[in-house]
């Protein structure tokens, strides 16, 4: 499997080089540590390299990347805002603004941004807001994505996590949009927001309602509200327990190793049929105590009494390393516990 780092393919790098007049530029580019670099590292690589191959002048070095940009779309692209972020002199704003927002049409501007955001809140909010009444969907999206204070390989901005407040009303603007892509980043955002001041979101969910990409948007924005149960998250979403409900007959992989798998299934009863929201909790063997996550299994109609089933990985990986131990599975129904077991998991099994 290929990583994303090889986007950056002999060909298109030998294109690039063609399109800033430097036959060997491939071969400048790879030289050295270049298997070794990750993606963001390999994107830094070939932006400063392009600086030999470039006027002198920010101002003609901006336009000939502009002009060559739509040759190169997509991820690749990203180096030519990348470029922007580290060359652009203090006193480019303007310039630099511009060429952000005519680059992100072809690829993406939300890491570059990141430095003048940092650098002059109120005066990059200033911009974004425009960027937020634009016709072009990208860089609509740029306005929500270019602001989120945890984007995932972009530097953080510890202003708007302290208080995210000054960017609501680009958010708010896009609240309605046209775009599955603006609207995927103004949830993502709004999720961001809600980890350290749900009550800004949920503030928001009095508009579910008044427009279909709003409801979608909201619904999409409270998936951390909605598995830590909050209340009034459920509530807003109708997910209110009528009835009497009840979990039996759970059973589970008593034991398994790491890297394998763990199987369980349970029944749900309800006396009246109503929209239930089924997940699963995985009390987690950490190095030092543990830590609990929580997966969904499903939300919709249930009727009577119902089976379900499922399985969970046990698997290493990047962003999840088990340790053996006595783990605990709960059976959560509109966020609330209905039923638990322990089940043990062992050391990896070698061959």
């Amino acid at each position: 499997m290929s990583l994303i780092k090889d986007v950056f393919t002999d060909d298109w790098l030998n294109r690039l080089g063609k399109a800033v007049q430097a036959p060997d530029f491939k071969d400048v580019v790879q030289q050295g540590d270049w298997e070794e670099l990750a993606f963001k590292q390999r994107v830094r690589r070939i932006a400063t390299e392009l600086k030999r191959y470039l006027p002198a002048d920010f101002e003609q070095a901006a336009t000939h990347l502009e002009t060559i940009a739509p040759e190169f779309p997509g991820l690749p692209g990203i180096v030519f805002p990348d470029y922007i972020e580290v060359y652009a002199p203090g006193d480019a704003w303007d310039r630099a603004m511009a060429a952000l927002e005519r680059l992100t049409r072809h690829s993406t501007s939300e890491f570059a941004v990141r430095r003048f955001l940092l650098a002059d809140q109120k005066r990059f909010l200033e911009v974004a807001t425009q960027w937020s009444h634009s016709n072009d969907e990208h860089i609509r999206r740029l306005a929500s994505e270019g602001t989120r204070p945890r984007l995932p390989w972009g530097q953080m901005i510890p202003s708007l996590i302290a208080d995210p407040r000054p960017v609501l009303p680009i958010l708010d603007a896009l609240l309605e949009d046209d775009a599955l892509y603006v609207r995927k980043s103004v949830a993502n955002h709004l999720n961001d927001i809600a980890k350290t001041h749900p009550e800004l979101v949920i503030e928001r969910l009095e508009r579910l309602g008044t427009h279909p990409h709003t409801d979608w948007i909201l619904r999409h924005a409270s998936r951390t509200l909605l598995k830590q149960g909050h209340r009034d998250v459920l509530k807003a979403f109708g997910l209110v327990t009528r009835g009497t409900v009840t979990v039996d007959e759970l059973t589970v992989t008593p034991t398994l190793a790491i890297g394998g798998e763990l199987a369980f299934s349970f029944h749900v009863t309800t006396t009246e049929p109503q929209v239930l929201r089924i997940e699963y909790a995985i009390d987690y063997v950490k190095k030092r105590g543990t830590s609990q996550k929580v997966f969904r299994i499903s939300e919709r109609q249930v009727t009577g009494r119902e089976a379900f089933a499922k399985r969970q990985s046990f698997r290493n990986l990047t962003t999840r390393v088990h340790y053996p131990g006595t783990h605990q599975l709960t059976i959560l129904i509109n966020g609330e516990a209905y039923a638990t077991t322990e089940f043990d998991v062992t050391k990896e099994e070698t061959i």
